[in-house]
């Protein structure tokens, strides 16, 4: 992916992440680490953090993630971070995950707003057939955040994974291409009042 992906509505801007938005993520590794309690990559500590933006640019120069910067345009402040993942533009499938915000910034409606222009982008410009959450099955939060923006559960795999704190069980969501079309599309318009 040569062209930079940038998206934005009237809520929310995403831009590429860079590796000197280090400084700027830094008060939130610092002051809120537990936003990575359930994180496989946390960012929690200037050095988790160094790690977590090395392997986001990492993968996003191999072309199988794209991360994001997430400014909430509100206020005009740098909320957290979120990204396309394991990108198969072959099968017309990817991931959208690894985000996070700030503690402030959650249950506002940005989080609505970034889902909204993630799966805009992945369904109607780069075609894609299926877009797939996960989280660990215990992160009741981000579950019910997925299912409120129209993800189908599909199921769990157990001990598919390391996280820092041993083994863990992923739920997986989706949202198909015409889920987009029918369904999940309008009702996020209605939700962030598009």
């Amino acid at each position: 992916m040569s062209k930079e992906i940038v998206l934005e509505n009237d809520r929310a801007l995403l831009r590429p992440l860079e590796s000197k938005d280090f400084e700027q993520l830094a008060y939130f590794s610092l002051k809120e680490p537990d936003l990575w309690t359930y994180s496989l990559t946390p960012a929690s500590g200037i050095e988790n953090l160094k790690t977590y933006l090395s392997k986001a640019l990492d993968e996003k120069a191999a072309g199988t993630s794209y991360p994001f910067l997430v400014i909430d345009k509100s206020n005009n402040e740098i909320a957290g971070s979120t990204r396309f993942y394991d990108i198969n533009m072959g099968y017309r499938t990817t991931q959208l995950g690894y985000t996070w915000y700030g503690k402030r910034f959650q249950g506002t409606g940005l989080n609505k707003n970034c889902k909204y222009l993630m799966l805009y982008y992945a369904f109607e410009n780069w075609g894609m057939e299926r877009v797939e959450f996960r989280a660990d099955h215990t992160n009741k939060r981000s579950i019910a955040a997925m299912k409120s923006i129209g993800c189908v559960e599909e199921g769990v795999l157990r001990s598919n994974c390391s996280s820092p704190s041993g083994r863990r069980d992923s739920i997986i969501l989706s949202i198909l291409r015409d889920e987009w079309y029918t369904t999940v599309k309008k009702n996020l318009e209605e939700k962030i009042k598009i």
